[in-house]
């Protein structure tokens, strides 16, 4: 990624979006606690990304977003509100309510059950070029996340679309990511 964010920034690549899926693991971004962590059953991998910890594994959509900040008015805010606008498109193909919550990055669904993380988005930017970026719980084992405190929000719960009753595999969420992202530009 370290690479390809050179090559942005010295224009010898275009902007590039990778879609993939993780072995499981979890990742601690730079605001990371150690008390976050309850059990590291698998790999920890200290990441230069914003956030605190979080979990990656089979089943969650991550998408690294490399594009260059500068062309977009530097607005690291209107960045990351553009990532979690297309979070909530998504999920919407699928017939969830997607939303934001005051304070709080990321995508969340709430009703009657209660406020649920189903998004998370952690970047960072050098040079001007983003890198890293989000991950949407597709279908992915969320007892893995027991392992810490997902973004270091205690009290709050994690969701999936399997969880929420949507029958989707990771790769009809990356078709329909992309077609949103033909109609609407970072």
């Amino acid at each position: 990624m370290q690479e390809t964010i050179k090559n942005i920034h010295q224009n010898e690549c275009d902007e590039t979006i990778w879609f993939l899926e993780h072995p499981p693991l979890y990742t601690a971004g730079t605001s990371a606690n150690d008390s976050d962590l309850l059990d590291s059953v698998f790999p920890v991998f200290q990441s230069q990304r914003g956030g605190k910890h979080t979990y990656h594994g089979p089943g969650q959509l991550v998408v690294y977003v490399m594009v260059d900040l500068k062309k977009r008015g530097n607005d690291i805010r209107l960045f990351v509100q553009r990532l979690e606008e297309w979070i909530i498109q998504t999920l919407e193909v699928f017939g969830l309510a997607g939303g934001r919550k005051q304070g709080r990055v990321g995508v969340w669904l709430d009703d009657k059950r209660g406020e649920r993380k189903i998004a998370a988005i952690g970047v960072r930017v050098t040079q001007g070029i983003t890198w890293h970026g989000l991950s949407l719980n597709v279908n992915p084992d969320l007892a893995h996340y027991k392992g810490i405190i997902p973004c270091g929000l205690s009290g709050y719960r994690i969701a999936s679309m399997q969880a929420e009753g949507i029958n989707a595999s990771v790769s009809q969420v990356i078709e329909t990511m992309k077609n949103i992202l033909v109609d609407n530009k970072f």
